[in-house]
């Protein structure tokens, strides 16, 4: 969970973040490959002209609006977590579970088309549903 702001160096002391390029290397058994390949693909990008021109747009700070995206970022899985509920995120995760214990691609097929299923059941109603049969 995100944690409160500290007011051990002062209320007024900014929080300094030195945003660095890293582009690998990226182990193909790393665990953690796509998120580090992500990482290494933004690495190419610069946020800052973006981040300022916003900023200066709606009149605030760029670190402001910086600490806004990171925040909502961070964020994002306590939300989905919350409007899906924990019984729910277990539920969808079993398919994937079983297939991964059983490790052929059939298994992991079965495991699509129930995911497919399950998806499709919760947004039933939702504009008539994003998986459309």
């Amino acid at each position: 969970m995100s944690q409160p702001p500290s007011d051990a160096d002062g209320p007024d002391r900014p929080d300094v973040v030195v945003l660095e390029r890293w582009t690998g290397p990226v182990a193909a058994s790393d665990p953690h490959a796509s998120f580090k390949r992500e990482v290494a693909a933004g690495a190419l990008v610069d946020p800052l002209p973006t981040l300022r021109n916003l900023a200066e747009f709606v009149g605030l700070p760029p670190g402001a609006v910086c600490r806004h995206a990171l925040v909502k970022w961070t964020s994002a899985g306590s939300d989905a977590l919350l409007e899906l509920g924990p019984a729910w995120v277990r539920r969808l995760g079993e398919p994937v579970a079983r297939a991964e214990a059983a490790g052929t691609d059939e298994a992991r097929l079965a495991a699509y088309e129930e995911l497919r299923g399950l998806l499709g059941w919760l947004a039933a109603g939702l504009d008539e549903g994003p998986y459309p049969s």
